[in-house]
């Protein structure tokens, strides 16, 4: 399988701080064939939060998996592909039990931000369908998360588990690869996305996408 390509989105950090600036970036990279697009957006209201996803998948038109970081509710009612949990977000097992129970699609996505071995293979364990494992690299955005964790310790987790690990922290186009061949199905990122032009990312994604053989693990 390719490689998968997340857009992690950040409003806070265009030089338009826009909800239709945002959209703009996400209509560009789902054209540059970007796979996943995970709205992180923590600081809009629910219902703001609701109507700007609605309008993500949209765009995404199935082409595209639009993702929800920490909001369920918002992910199911605004047809979104899946939820992804942070550290403080309702446990994995939780929501994926409700899920089950209450007879959610069954291709709808659970996926949980991990920062240790230990904590991936509890996400497995917990029913997760995917982890974002991190920061590989430096990063502003995930300083607080620790130091980096390297390509060694990626590696390292992405043996551990069955289920995809996706790298983020500090990825971009010149050591994306590196995560790729150190066992990761995909990689994330935010500044990547957002300060490449539509054809630049075109370019780059191409690139990933087309991993020899070896250089990717989905899971």
């Amino acid at each position: 399988m390719k490689p998968i390509v997340c857009y992690v989105t950040g409003r806070e950090s265009l030089r338009e701080a826009s909800t239709d600036s945002l959209l703009a970036k996400i209509r560009g990279a789902i054209a540059a064939g970007v796979d996943w697009v995970q709205i992180r957006e923590r600081d809009m209201t629910a219902r703001a939060l609701l109507e700007f996803t609605k309008a993500a998948v949209a765009e995404a038109s199935g082409k595209t998996r639009v993702i929800v970081n920490d909001r369920l509710d918002v992910a199911l009612a605004a047809g979104a592909a899946g939820v992804h949990l942070r550290g403080d977000s309702v446990p994995a097992s939780v929501v994926v039990r409700w899920l089950t129970e209450t007879g959610a699609p069954p291709e709808f996505l659970v996926g949980v931000s991990c920062h240790s071995r230990e904590d991936t293979v509890k996400a497995e364990a917990a029913g997760a369908n995917y982890v974002f494992f991190g920061p590989v690299f430096d990063t502003p955005a995930k300083r607080k998360f620790g130091e980096p964790q390297g390509l060694a310790r990626l590696g390292d987790v992405c043996r551990s588990v069955a289920i995809p690990v996706i790298a983020i922290g500090g990825i971009d186009e010149s050591n994306a690869a590196g995560c790729l061949r150190a066992g990761a199905a995909g990689i994330a990122a935010i500044r990547m996305f957002q300060e490449r032009t539509e054809a630049e990312l075109r370019a780059v994604i191409a690139k990933l996408h087309n991993a020899a053989p070896g250089e990717s693990n989905s899971g």
